[in-house]
């Protein structure tokens, strides 16, 4: 294989999504910083089995990237070709996408003791909003620019570190579609919702919010439940979503990918029956 044939097969980051591409390339490096006798040792250095490591050890034998000589598992001339290529062509994407990250060197934060200019400050994530209090012990701190009371807000400078953030839970409130018309769903709603007064209020759905508002004078989100409750999710704010129980898996549809954030589903306790039609 020739160099300009191997540096084609090398695609930067995008390469990595083909399923077995990490382990290959770390199989290569491998082999060619080290003598390798066997294939244990490498899959214990790689984390993974020792079948996963013959599968890429057959995979790169085939396009003829690795053999065995002298007793060694050694890269070709092509697989060492083929190493410098892959891994240049990741660190020149790398680099790329590190370009258009903007790097954030100042922000605006709440105050939540009395600042002067100058003064070190420990930045957290407080109630979803970026607050600054003075000392700079924390994680994620910075230098106030300017003097602020408490509730102000003030423009921090020279950030370092990373802000912590614990996801919120999301607390799903479910119920029973032939108890909407109940009375004594209201007064279990408002008492439910009495119990979980901080975070954001949710309603799922036309029905949901016209229980919600007769339970509650609070203010609640009633358009893009779902995403609303995972945004706040994202800054460390809890929710809580009402939503009746035939409605609960068209809600919960756009929390089926990775990673979702913390939730918890629970039906209203409350008894009814559906109002009948007069005729």
């Amino acid at each position: 294989m020739g160099t300009q044939a191997v540096a084609a097969t090398a695609g930067g980051l995008g390469a990595l999504r083909r399923r077995g591409a990490v382990t290959e390339l770390l199989f290569l490096y491998d082999l060619t910083t080290r003598d390798v006798p066997n294939l244990k040792g490498i899959a214990e250095r790689l984390g993974v089995t020792v079948q996963a490591v013959s599968h890429s050890f057959r995979q790169l034998r085939r396009r003829g990237l690795v053999e065995m000589r002298r007793g060694l598992y050694r890269p070709t001339v092509a697989g060492t070709a083929w190493l410098h290529a892959a891994l240049g062509d990741l660190r020149r994407d790398v680099d790329r996408h590190l370009e258009r990250l903007p790097v954030v060197r100042s922000a605006r934060a709440v105050a939540a003791t009395a600042l002067r200019e100058g003064d070190p400050v420990s930045l957290s994530i407080v109630d979803g909003m970026l607050t600054a209090r003075s000392g700079g012990g924390s994680p994620s701190h910075g230098c106030a620019a300017a003097a602020a009371r408490v509730g102000e807000l003030v423009p921090v400078t020279d950030l370092e570190g990373i802000v912590p953030i614990v996801r919120g839970e999301i607390r799903v409130v479910t119920i029973p579609v032939d108890a909407i018309h109940s009375a004594q769903t209201v007064v279990a709603l408002r008492r439910a919702l009495r119990s979980r007064t901080a975070g954001l209020l949710v309603a799922h759905g036309s029905e949901a919010a016209h229980l919600t508002r007769l339970a509650t004078e609070r203010p609640f989100v009633r358009f893009g439940a779902a995403a609303a409750a995972s945004e706040a999710s994202g800054v460390g704010v809890p929710s809580t979503v009402v939503v009746l129980d035939e409605e609960l898996p068209r809600f919960l549809e756009p929390f089926q990918g990775p990673d979702p954030p913390p939730l918890t589903v629970g039906r209203l306790p409350v008894g009814g029956r559906r109002r009948r039609d007069r005729s």
